[in-house]
């Protein structure tokens, strides 16, 4: 029988649609070639206690490649509660990061300084630049991004806006995209909140609006550096449907970490790939 490395299943198993777990193994703490960094999975903590935190680590550690501590959350931890979220992270290998809401907070009170001193201090390894709820100009959103780079910070950003019925324009999406990247960016996310519901792409059932999904698809540069938020399993579900396998994507909840790589797998029927068997050329005879 033939058995994988971590335990007893056979490797068709482990991975029916085949190269994801070679992905994962190549690039699960390579950060280095962002245009490679497809198939990452983002989850959003927004209050998990010490010991649920934990458990995700040890259960959906190895499939998890970034943690954003939800919007504001993170001043609002305890020193040691901080440290040792950010400390099982670095372990692992796991990027994490405060939530976009908290450096918009710190551009509106003037303390940007302040905030890039205590992620720093405090061993955060990256960061969110985002303009969901306060406007940024280029050249702003542009030095964020530097900074943060030059802080030696993984740079996420984000498109889009966190008001109910904001919707996206996929020509402004594309060109924020390429000067985000331009300026420093690992990856653009695309703004879904962490309902999915009403926001961006997504409409007042969660839907897609498939128009602007394909007109987004089409204008943009390079679709293995944009991270999709879709905390919903039917959102999930149609982007890896529509971009495969090693779609980025974000906004998860923690609980729904393993259940997604399983879809990603072909490990669950929304997924499930169509397996055909090459049947034997028929035999003749001659009579």
């Amino acid at each position: 029988m033939e058995v994988t490395s971590s335990g007893a299943w056979h490797r068709l198993l482990c991975d029916p649609k085949g190269e994801r777990s070679k992905m994962r193994q190549s690039s699960s703490a390579n950060w280095e070639k962002s245009s490679e960094a497809c198939g990452r999975t983002m989850i959003i903590d927004k209050g998990l206690g010490k010991h649920a935190y934990s458990d995700l680590i040890e259960t959906a550690g190895q499939y998890v490649d970034c943690i954003k501590l939800g919007f504001g959350t993170s001043p609002l931890y305890s020193d040691e509660q901080l440290q040792h979220k950010i400390r099982l992270a670095a372990k692992r290998n796991i990027l994490i990061m405060p939530g976009g809401t908290l450096l918009e907070a710190a551009v509106a009170q003037d303390v940007v300084s302040s905030f890039f001193d205590s992620v720093c201090q405090l061993g955060f390894t990256a960061i969110e630049v985002s303009d969901g709820t306060i406007e940024l100009s280029r050249r702003k959103r542009t030095e964020l991004i530097r900074e943060g780079a030059a802080r030696g910070l993984r740079v996420f950003t984000e498109y889009g806006k966190k008001t109910a019925g904001s919707t996206i324009d996929p020509f402004e999406l594309a060109d924020t995209a390429e000067e985000d990247l331009q300026a420093g960016a690992d990856l653009v996310t695309v703004e879904a909140r962490e309902s999915g519901i009403g926001v961006g792409l997504f409409d007042e059932q969660g839907n897609c609006r498939q128009e602007t999904f394909e007109r987004v698809i089409a204008q943009l540069p390079d679709v293995n550096r944009i991270l999709w938020e879709a905390p919903l399993k039917s959102q999930q579900v149609l982007l890896l449907e529509a971009i495969g396998s090693n779609v980025n994507l974000g906004n998860i909840p923690p609980a729904d970490v393993i259940a997604l790589e399983a879809m990603r797998r072909g490990l669950r029927s929304d997924t499930f790939p169509i397996i055909t068997k090459q049947l034997p050329e028929p035999i003749l005879y001659m009579i």
